[in-house]
C-alpha cells in the first residue's frame, strides 16, 4: 500500500534527461513505483522539446548531455518555459552546479545519487509548487510595492509581474512573510527548497541573487532585500 505523500504525487509526470540508458532505468523503475509517471529522453536537443511540450510537472536534466549539454538546454528551457527543473550535478562540482541556479533551475541533486534521494527532492519542489497555494487560498501577501498571491503563485511589483522561478517565489514569499525581519538561511532552504541547508551549499545565495536583479533597487539605491551578516536575508518592506 503507497503512502499518502506517494499518492499527493501520483498524478505528477516527470521527465528525465539522461543519456545513460542504465541509470534511467532504475530512476523510472524507483520514482513509478513511488507514484510518479515518468518519460525518459536522452540527448539534450530531445529533452528541450519534451520540456516545452507542456506535458510535464517537472524535469530532470542532467548536466552532461550529448550535443546541447544540460546547461544550454536549461538556458532553452528557461526563455520559453517556467516547468520546475531540477539538475544533476558531477558531485563536486560547483561551477555547473552554480551556473545552473543562475540561468533558473529550481534545485540539484549531486550524481551519484540514490534514487530515493531524488525522489525526495521532486516531492519537495511539487510540494512547494501545488500544497501550499491551496493551504494559502485566495490571500494576498504585501511588502511595500511586492504584491504576492501564493494561490496563483504569481508576483507583481508596482503593478508590474515579476517572472519568476518556483524556487524563487517560494524565496520571495517566505522573505515577504517576514519583512523588516532577517531571516536565516536555514529556514530559508528549509521553507523554500523543502530541505536542510547542506554544508557549502551555496543555492540560497545564487537564488537570492537572481531575486535581487529582479527586484531592482529602492528609490534610494538600496537592495530591497539585504544582507544581514550572520543572520541571514532581510525584505526591506517599503
Amino acid at each position: 500500500m503507497k503512502s499518502m505523500e506517494s499518492a499527493a504525487v501520483r498524478q505528477a509526470r516527470v521527465l528525465l534527461v539522461d543519456d545513460d540508458a542504465e541509470l534511467l532505468e532504475l530512476l523510472r523503475d524507483y520514482l513509478e513505483g513511488d507514484g510518479f509517471a515518468v518519460d525518459c529522453v536522452h540527448d539534450g536537443i530531445g529533452g528541450v522539446a519534451a520540456a516545452l511540450s507542456g506535458h510535464h510537472d517537472i524535469v530532470v536534466l542532467d548536466v552532461m548531455l550529448p550535443g546541447l549539454d544540460g546547461i544550454q538546454a536549461l538556458n532553452r528551457i528557461r526563455a520559453s518555459s517556467p516547468v520546475p527543473v531540477l539538475m544533476l550535478t558531477a558531485r563536486g562540482d560547483d561551477t555547473d552546479r552554480i551556473v545552473g541556479l543562475e540561468l533558473g533551475a529550481d534545485d540539484y541533486v549531486p550524481k551519484p545519487c540514490t534514487p530515493r534521494e531524488l525522489s525526495a527532492r521532486l516531492k519537495a519542489i511539487l510540494k512547494r509548487v501545488d500544497a501550499a497555494p491551496k493551504a494559502e487560498g485566495g490571500r494576498l501577501l504585501v511588502a511595500g510595492e511586492l504584491r504576492l498571491r501564493p494561490d496563483r503563485r504569481s508576483a507583481e511589483l508596482g503593478g508590474v509581474p515579476l517572472e519568476l522561478t518556483s524556487t524563487e517565489f517560494s524565496l520571495l514569499e517566505t522573505l515577504v512573510r517576514h519583512a523588516g525581519r532577517p531571516v536565516g538561511k536555514q529556514t530559508l532552504s528549509e521553507e523554500a527548497l523543502g530541505r536542510p541547508l547542506a554544508r557549502f551549499d551555496r543555492s540560497i545565495d545564487v537564488h537570492i541573487s537572481r531575486i535581487r536583479h529582479k527586484l531592482g533597487t529602492l528609490a534610494d539605491g538600496r537592495s530591497r532585500i539585504q544582507t544581514v551578516i550572520r543572520r541571514g536575508y532581510q525584505l526591506i518592506g517599503e
